[in-house]
């Protein structure tokens, strides 16, 4: 006669009732505390500088992964002028030269046909390989070689746009919006040394802008009689605020008319390294 698995003695099953007990209990202590709203505090802080460090290591990580090997310029797909930095416009500036069935042979070139900033082709234009016959195609053996100078050809400081500013090297998208700003103001530049006026223009960008942008054509203004404006009419001036044109308009009831136009700098607080800036819009 086979003994059954199943059959268990009173010992047994108390054993198997109060584990199944247990089990019940723990379940029910799991679901209360779960469905309980928590009141407390967060038990730990954010570390802002870890954080800043791991992103940091992040940015490494990524400049790593971009890394460029030399290509051809000729042959960049719309992934790789994105990855370079190039826009939607000068990308499809040099994807139609190539249709015409031309090739750019130098840096100079690429710059020419996609109009990219100049310190995008510092940036990239060290990458560029082209082949070895068009290199020596360019260079004659029995002549020595010279490079011939880019001559480039300025254009109207006072027509210039927005994203032919931002193709200088050092002027970005601030800047340009800035310059027209302060051009809009002064309704138009009249010298080119009012380029310098731009606040937060560095000396070194302006002479890389004005070899790209002079004042070809000035703008018609009505100058201000200095011996008759009324405080007022000064101070609408860009270069004289409310102040200094209070101060000229009591030095000159005081002193009488001006006879020169160099004698404001014996007005109080007048600001004489802009004298040459400020006798453009005024007369006798």
């Amino acid at each position: 006669m086979r003994l059954s698995h199943f059959k268990f003695n009173k010992q047994e099953r108390s054993g198997i009732f109060f584990l199944l007990l247990l089990v019940a209990l723990l379940q029910g202590v799991y679901f209360f505390v779960k469905s309980k709203p928590f009141g407390g505090s967060p038990k730990f802080n954010e570390d802002v500088l870890a954080l800043a460090q791991l992103d940091s290591l992040r940015n490494v990580v990524l400049s790593d992964s971009l890394r460029l090997l030399p290509f051809n310029p000729n042959y960049i797909s719309d992934y790789k002028g994105y990855v370079l930095g190039l826009s939607t416009d000068e990308l499809d500036r040099l994807f139609a030269f190539r249709k015409q069935g031309k090739y750019v042979n130098s840096a100079e070139d690429f710059q020419e046909v996609t109009q990219i900033s100049d310190s995008l082709l510092e940036a990239i234009s060290p990458y560029f390989k082209f082949p070895e016959w068009r290199q020596r195609e360019t260079i004659k053996p029995s002549v020595p070689f010279i490079p011939k100078e880019k001559v480039v050809v300025p254009k109207d400081l006072n027509l210039a746009t927005k994203e032919e500013l931002m193709r200088v090297n050092g002027i970005g998208e601030k800047l340009s919006d800035r310059i027209i700003n302060f051009r809009d103001k002064l309704g138009g530049f009249l010298v080119n040394e009012q380029l310098y006026d731009v606040y937060g223009l560095d000396p070194d960008v302006v002479k890389r802008a004005l070899a790209r942008f002079q004042v070809l054509h000035q703008p018609n203004i009505t100058k201000i009689n200095i011996n008759t404006a009324s405080i007022q009419e000064l101070s609408a001036l860009l270069y004289i605020n409310r102040d200094l044109a209070r101060e000229i308009v009591l030095h000159r009831d005081a002193n009488g008319a001006f006879s020169a136009l160099d004698e404001l700098v014996n007005v109080k607080t007048f600001p004489k390294e802009r004298i040459d800036r400020i006798k453009l819009y005024l007369t006798l």
